[in-house]
């Protein structure tokens, strides 16, 4: 089963671009959801972790804040 990555970011957050060229290094296939652009998705991300905070990555159903 293919891993299923979604790093959830803003434009503007240093940690986001810091995960985001990370798994880029790492030749990790991944889909970013700019939350800045798209309010509604960091409210389905603090429903799955109950947390606010960017960057968040979701793989395969478990997810890591910050």
């Amino acid at each position: 089963m293919l891993d299923h990555e979604t790093l959830y970011t803003t434009g503007n957050c240093p940690y986001c671009i810091m995960m985001k060229n990370f798994l880029i290094e790492e030749k990790v296939s991944f889909t970013e959801v700019r939350v800045d652009a798209d309010p509604a998705a960091i409210q389905q991300a603090i429903q799955q972790t109950g947390r606010l905070g960017i960057p968040q990555l979701e793989v395969n159903g478990q997810w890591v804040v910050g």
